[in-house]
């Protein structure tokens, strides 16, 4: 179920001082790439040295800025092996089709591009499955054919990993947990087709393959990137020697849900704190920010729901709903300095059957982030587009035009680029396109 105003994304540009050159429609051009599903993210990346972004999502990589041409990198194809808990194997069939009966899921969940081997040529990193091996997939330097797979972690859990550099050493990390731990996998940079080395930050509490929400981010203000998961935050310590435990801040980020996707710590009303930004429910309601609140040195949070997390399909201020934010990206998406929230609808997270609102419209949106007098803020909702969505990845970035980003997802409707465009506007479009509360809100 979707409720929202009949508007155009768009808004003031810079200030709301009155300039005929200030106002900016924002609007979206949907370009589907495929109507297989393939994969569950997507992500950009100069893989032929052009120095135009291409686009990644399963199996195919697709030559920007066009994005017609395709290569395929490694086989295309319509089964893999899950291996369950039990160390037993199940063939998971059907997820070339589009949307057809078989549609379950898929061995390729994010999708990563970094130059692991220091050639000159971007590679491929692959997350697959929860609970499945993380592989990268080597740049042949323009030759034709498949490219060379190293598999260099055997069990990534969590549905929200990230590969960032958790670690402040310049270099990035897979972030993620294993073997019930929180920590990082971290490759010899000397030879990275080799094993990651699994580091544990955390105890042994049994986290698994299927846990949700995790993020990488500095809590507390001392420049060092902690880990967010959704019952709290471990802090990092001035030094890693020696593998320590970190210290664990426990607070319900998801209370009464499974957790949410991506996890994010900004400073969302501008008052020097480090808040959270997540979904509260990856499989049902709500969008939300924690507002970072201190007593001398002790940190809490106090919840702002930018959608309502009950599972009442009830719209917020401006008439939106939607469910099933399993994807989250944080971007300055207008160029006004202030980072904002790319999100959607996951189609289909388990099929046909057994999600709430499952056969809504698969809908892309961006929440602008308005900082108010009083350390105020809000979140306003735009509409990128209402059928595509997302998968368990989104990446906003700037592609087409250096000021505003490009979205792009793979999922089971298939795999969509969002162009982004802006076209200015007099003052009068502005004002009847802006999204207004409803209901007397």
């Amino acid at each position: 179920m979707i409720k929202a105003p009949l508007v155009l994304a768009v808004l003031l540009c810079g200030s709301l001082v009155s300039s005929a050159k200030d106002y900016l429609v924002h609007t979206f051009k949907r370009q589907q790439l495929t109507d297989k599903f393939w994969s569950e993210g997507a992500t950009f990346g100069d893989l032929n040295r052009d120095g135009k972004p291409d686009i990644i999502s399963g199996p195919y990589w697709y030559e920007g800025p066009g994005f017609t041409k395709r290569h395929e990198y490694y086989p295309a194809t319509a089964t893999f092996q899950l291996k369950k808990d039990d160390g037993s194997e199940e063939t998971i069939a059907g997820f070339e089709g589009a949307l057809g009966v078989n549609n379950k899921y898929s061995d390729n969940f994010f999708a990563f591009v970094h130059d692991f081997n220091q050639d000159g040529w971007n590679d491929i990193l692959i997350i697959g499955f929860p609970g499945q091996e993380t592989a990268w997939y080597q740049n042949p330097k323009g030759a034709s054919g498949h490219w060379t797979r190293h598999v260099v972690f055997k069990a990534t859990d969590n549905e929200s990993p990230t590969f960032t550099d958790i670690t402040g050493d310049g270099k990035p990390e897979l972030v993620c947990a294993t073997g019930g731990r929180y920590g990082f996998a971290e490759p010899d940079w000397s030879d990275p087709t080799k094993p990651w080395p699994f580091r544990a930050i955390t105890p042994n509490r049994k986290y698994q393959r299927f846990t949700h929400g995790l993020g990488v981010g500095d809590v507390n203000g001392d420049g060092r990137l902690d880990l967010l998961e959704k019952d709290g935050w471990w802090e990092q310590p001035e030094s890693l020697a020696g593998d320590p435990v970190w210290k664990f801040h426990e607070f319900a980020f998801n209370a009464n849900s499974h957790g949410g996707a991506q996890m994010y710590a900004y400073d969302v009303n501008g008052d020097g704190l480090n808040d959270i930004i997540t979904s509260f429910a990856a499989h049902g309601f709500g969008l939300v920010w924690y507002e970072q609140v201190r007593s001398g040195s002790n940190i809490t949070f106090k919840q702002h729901e930018i959608m309502p997390i009950e599972q009442k399909r009830i719209p917020n201020q401006y008439g939106v709903c939607f469910c099933e934010l399993h994807a989250i990206d944080l971007v300055d998406m207008d160029n006004d300095g202030l980072l904002d929230i790319v999100t959607g609808k996951r189609y289909w997270s388990h099929g046909r059957t057994g999600d709430p609102d499952r056969n809504s419209p698969a809908v892309l949106y961006w929440f602008k982030l308005v900082r108010g007098p009083g350390h105020t803020a809000e979140f306003i909702p735009y509409l990128i587009d209402d059928d595509s969505g997302v998968g368990t990845q989104i990446v906003a970035k700037p592609v087409s035009n250096p000021h505003y980003p490009d979205v792009v997802v793979g999922n089971k409707k298939g795999t969509f680029y969002l162009r982004h465009e802006a076209r200015k506007v007099n003052q009068t479009e502005w004002e009847a396109a802006q999204p207004k509360p409803v209901g007397g809100q």
